[in-house]
C-alpha cells in the first residue's frame, strides 16, 4: 500500500538503461557524486558478482556474524539499489526531454502536415480543375478531330466520287456522242428502212393485187378443171376418141400448176423478209428508248455532282474553322500542363521537406525505442534484483489480477472501482481502489489489469516453476471472494487452449524442460496427487472409491492425517499418488479430478467451489553425468471462495459449507497476521488447510499469493478486504528458500513442501 510501510521500509522500482551508457565488462555508468553512492560504481559484473553472490562463514551456528554478513550484504545491495534508482532518475529524464522533443517535433511535423495537407489539398483542387479542363478540352478535341476526320474523309469520298463522276461524265460523254451517232446512222437506217418498207407496202399491194389475180385464175382454173372432169367423165365414153384432145389439156393444167407454185414461194419470201425488217424496226425502237433514258439519268447525276461541289467549298469553309478551334485548344492545354508542371514541382519540394521531417520522427524515435529498450532491460535486472532480496527476506510474494466485466456485471456497474497509476516508479506493481468515496493504494510485486491474457500471467510465475525443478519447494495459491475469477486463473476453460490455467501451462513447461534437460544428462520421476479440504475434512480425488472418503451415517470409512517431519516435508496419509510420464496423463487426472470436486451453485457465482483444491507434484531428478540429485516440490492451490451469508443466500448444506470455508480462511488470516508481527506461537492447527500449508507459511518454500478480484461495485467491500489481507500477506517473511539435494529412498511418498 503506498504510504503504508512494510517493516519501515518501501519498496521502489528502478532500471537498468543499456545503450550509450550500457553497462558491459570494461564500461561503466556516469558516475554520481552528489547522490547518496558517492563515487561508488558499479559495473554488470560487479552486479552479477552481488546478486550471485553467497553467505559464507566459518561457523555456521555462529549467528551472529551471519547476520553481520548478511546485514553487510544487504547494505551493499541498497548501495546498489540507489545507484540504479539514480541512474534510472536520470534515464528517465533524458527519456522525458527526448519525449518533448519529440512532442515538440511531432506538433511541428503535424502543423506542416496539416498545411501540407491543405496546400495538397488546393493543388489536388486545382489539379481537378485543370483535369476536368483539360478532360473536356480532350473531348472536344477528339469530338472535334473526329468530325474534321470525318469532314475530310467525307471531302476525301466527295474527291473521288467527283473524280469518278468527272470520268463517267467523259466516258458517257464520249458514249453519247457514240450513241448519237449510232442514233444518226438508226435514224437514216429507219428513213431506208421506212422508204423501202414503203416500197415493200407497196410491192405487196402489187403482190395482192397479182396474187389476187391468180387466186382469180386458180378459182377461173379450178372452175374449168371441173367442168373439164365434168366433161371427162362426160367423154370418157369418148375416150379413145378424144384422147389427143385431152392431153394437151393436161400439159396446159400442169403448166400453169407449177408457175402456181413459183408465185406462191416468192410470196412467202417476200412475207419472211417483212417479218425481219418489222423486228429490227422495233429493236432499233427499243434501243432508242434506252439511250433517252440513259441520257435523262447523266443529266441528274451531273446536276447532283454540281451540288456536292458546292457543298464541298462550304465543308472545307468548316474544316479551316475547326482547325482553328483545335489550335486554340492546343494553346489551352499546353498552358494547363505548364500549371500543372508547376504544382508538381510544389508538390514534389513540400514531399521532400516532409521526408525531411519524417526522418527526424523516425530518428527520434528510435531514440525513444533506445531509451525504452534500456528501461526494459532495467526493469528485469530490478526484477531480479527484487527476487533476490525476496528470497533473502524470505517475503511471501503477491500478485493482483482484476477479472474482467462480465454481461451480468453491466447492470450493476454504477463507477469504476479500480484504477491502475502509470507512474513509472510503480508501473504494473500498484492499484488504486476507490470505496465510499475514499481512495485505498496498495502495492504488491505484479498487479495484472482485467484485459491481460492468462499466457502473460503465466510467463510471470514460470520462472517460480522451473525453480521446482531445480529442487525448490513451490507453492502457488489463488486467494479472493466467490466469482472473482480464482478458479479461471488456476485451471482456466475447458475446451478452449488460449485460456487455460496456470496448473496445465504449469505441466507443460514441466514436461518441455524435461524432455530438454534429457540431453544435459538429466532423468527426471514425477507423483502426482490431488485433494480438496471439504467441511474441514480432507477429501482424495484421485481415490477410485470417491465413497471412502465421504461421511457415511456421521462416520468416515478412511481418515486422512497431515504429517510434517523433522526435513520440512508434509505427507497425507493413506492419499493416491500416481506416477506420471506426460502432460497428457495429467491432463486427464486434472478432469477426473474437476468431475469429483465439490462445487455448487449460490446467489453470488453459477458454479462456485465448495473447497479448497490442492494439486501436489513432486519432482525427482536425477543427473547420470554429474550423479547431483534434486526433489522439488510443485503446490498449486485454488482456494475457496470468501462469501457473506448476506449476499450469497446460502442454507442447508450451502450454509454449512460457507462456514466452513470462512472459518478456515479465517485461520489462514490469523496465521498470516501471526507471522507478520513475528510471534511465537503461530496457529497452523486451527484447520486443515492452514496445516496442510504449514511448511509453504512459514518454512523455507518460494510462495506465491494470487488475490483475484471482482470489478462489481456492489463486491467493492469483500475487494477491499481481500486488498488488505494480500497486503498483509505481501509484508510476511518466511525463511529463505533452501534447495533440496537429498537422495531419494525407495520408499519415499510425495509431500506438500
Amino acid at each position: 500500500m503506498i504510504g503504508t510501510p512494510n517493516n519501515g521500509r518501501l519498496r521502489l522500482a528502478f532500471s537498468l538503461v543499456n545503450g550509450s551508457q550500457d553497462l558491459g565488462p570494461d564500461s561503466t555508468p556516469v558516475s554520481h557524486a552528489g547522490s547518496e553512492c558517492g563515487a561508488i560504481e558499479f559495473t554488470r559484473e560487479d552486479v552479477e558478482a552481488l546478486v550471485s553472490e553467497k553467505m559464507k562463514s566459518k561457523n555456521k551456528f555462529n549467528y551472529k556474524e551471519r547476520c553481520e554478513n548478511m546485514m553487510e550484504y544487504i547494505k551493499r545491495l541498497r548501495l546498489c539499489i540507489r545507484w540504479f534508482q539514480e541512474l534510472e532518475g536520470e534515464y528517465a529524464f533524458e527519456q522525458e526531454k527526448l519525449r518533448s522533443a519529440l512532442e515538440l517535433t511531432e506538433r511541428r511535423c503535424y502543423e506542416m502536415e496539416m498545411a501540407l495537407k491543405n496546400k495538397d489539398e488546393e493543388m489536388n483542387l486545382i489539379i481537378l480543375e485543370l483535369r476536368n479542363s483539360l478532360a473536356s478540352l480532350q473531348e472536344q478535341l477528339v469530338k472535334e478531330e473526329s468530325e474534321k476526320k470525318a469532314a475530310m474523309d467525307s471531302l476525301v469520298k466527295e474527291k473521288e466520287a467527283r473524280d469518278s463522276i468527272e470520268r463517267s461524265k467523259a466516258s458517257l460523254s464520249e458514249e453519247l456522242d457514240k450513241v448519237r451517232a449510232e442514233l444518226d446512222s438508226a435514224n437514216q437506217r429507219i428513213a431506208s428502212i421506212n422508204d423501202m418498207y414503203k416500197l415493200l407496202q407497196e410491192y405487196n399491194s402489187s403482190l395482192q393485187i397479182y396474187n389476187s389475180k391468180l387466186q382469180t385464175d386458180v378459182t377461173a382454173a379450178h372452175e374449168t378443171i371441173k367442168r373439164g372432169e365434168k366433161e371427162r367423165l362426160a367423154a370418157v365414153e369418148n375416150l379413145h376418141n378424144l384422147r389427143g384432145e385431152h392431153k394437151s389439156l393436161q400439159d396446159q393444167l400442169t403448166s400453169s400448176i407449177a408457175s402456181q407454185d413459183g408465185v406462191m414461194k416468192q410470196k412467202d419470201a417476200l412475207l419472211n423478209e417483212v417479218a425481219c425488217l418489222r423486228m429490227e424496226l422495233h429493236q432499233i425502237k427499243d434501243d432508242r428508248d434506252q439511250y433517252q433514258q440513259q441520257a435523262q439519268s447523266l443529266a441528274v447525276e451531273a446536276s447532283k455532282y454540281k451540288e456536292l461541289a458546292t457543298n464541298s467549298s462550304g465543308l472545307e469553309e468548316k474544316c479551316l474553322s475547326q482547325g482553328n478551334q483545335i489550335q486554340i485548344l492546343h494553346d489551352q492545354l499546353a498552358v494547363a500542363e505548364r500549371k500543372l508542371q508547376m504544382s508538381d514541382t510544389f508538390a514534389l519540394e513540400k514531399r521532400k521537406e516532409f521526408e525531411g521531417q519524417k526522418e527526424i520522427i523516425e530518428e527520434l524515435h528510435k531514440c525513444l525505442e533506445d531509451a525504452e529498450f534500456k528501461l526494459i532491460e532495467g526493469e528485469k535486472l530490478r526484477k531480479k534484483l527484487h527476487n533476490t532480496i525476496l528470497e533473502l527476506k524470505g517475503n511471501i510474494r503477491v500478485f493482483c489480477r482484476v477479472r474482467p466485466q462480465l454481461a451480468d456485471d453491466s447492470s450493476s456497474n454504477h463507477g469504476k472501482v479500480f484504477s491502475y497509476p502509470t507512474v513509472m516508479e510503480y508501473l504494473d506493481r500498484s492499484i488504486d481502489m476507490t470505496h465510499n468515496g475514499q481512495k485505498h493504494s496498495f502495492i504488491f510485486d505484479k498487479v495484472f489489469m482485467p484485459d491481460v491474457s492468462q499466457e502473460e500471467v503465466f510467463v510471470e510465475i514460470s520462472q517460480l516453476v522451473q525453480s521446482a525443478l531445480d529442487g525448490y519447494k513451490v507453492c502457488i495459491f489463488a486467494y479472493g471472494q466467490t466469482g472473482s475469477g480464482k478458479t479461471y486463473t488456476m485451471m482456466g476453460k475447458p475446451g478452449q487452449p488460449d485460456e487455460k490455467g496456470l496448473i496445465p501451462r504449469s505441466l507443460e513447461q514441466i514436461f518441455q524442460t524435461i524432455q530438454a534437460l534429457q540431453h544435459q544428462g538429466w532423468r527426471y520421476e514425477m507423483q502426482v496427487s490431488m485433494l480438496e479440504i471439504y467441511n474441514e475434512t480432507i477429501r482424495d480425488l484421485l481415490s477410485t472409491n470417491r465413497d471412502s472418503s465421504r461421511f457415511e451415517n456421521g462416520v468416515t470409512g478412511k481418515q486422512y492425517m497431515i504429517k510434517h517431519d523433522t526435513n520440512g516435508n508434509t505427507q497425507v496419509s493413506d492419499l493416491t499418488i500416481v506416477d506420471v510420464q506426460s502432460s497428457r496423463e495429467v491432463s486427464f487426472l486434472l478432469d477426473r479430478a474437476a468431475q469429483s470436486r465439490s462445487v455448487g451453485r449460490t446467489q453470488m457465482n453459477e458454479q462456485s467451489s465448495r473447497s479448497h483444491f490442492v494439486f501436489t507434484m513432486r519432482i525427482t531428478g536425477v543427473n547420470e553425468s554429474t550423479e547431483q540429485q534434486v526433489q522439488g516440490v510443485l503446490n498449486l492451490i485454488d482456494l475457496a471462495g470468501s462469501e457473506r451469508l448476506s449476499k450469497s443466500g446460502s442454507t442447508g448444506d450451502r450454509l454449512k459449507e460457507t462456514q466452513a470455508i470462512n472459518k478456515s480462511l479465517s485461520s489462514l488470516a490469523d496465521v498470516i497476521f501471526a507471522l507478520a508481527k513475528k510471534e511465537d506461537h503461530v496457529p497452523f492447527r486451527n484447520s486443515k488447510l492452514t496445516y496442510l500449508l504449514q511448511t509453504c507459511l512459514g518454512g523455507d518454500s518460494k510462495t506465491l499469493m494470487f488475490v483475484n478480484l471482482s470489478p462489481k461495485p456492489s463486491s467493492a467491500g469483500e475487494s477491499l478486504c481481500s486488498l488488505r489481507f494480500a497486503a498483509r500477506v505481501n509484508a510476511c517473511e518466511i525463511g529463505t528458500p533452501r534447495r533440496q539435494l537429498n537422495i531419494r529412498t525407495s520408499n519415499s511418498r510425495l509431500s506438500y513442501g
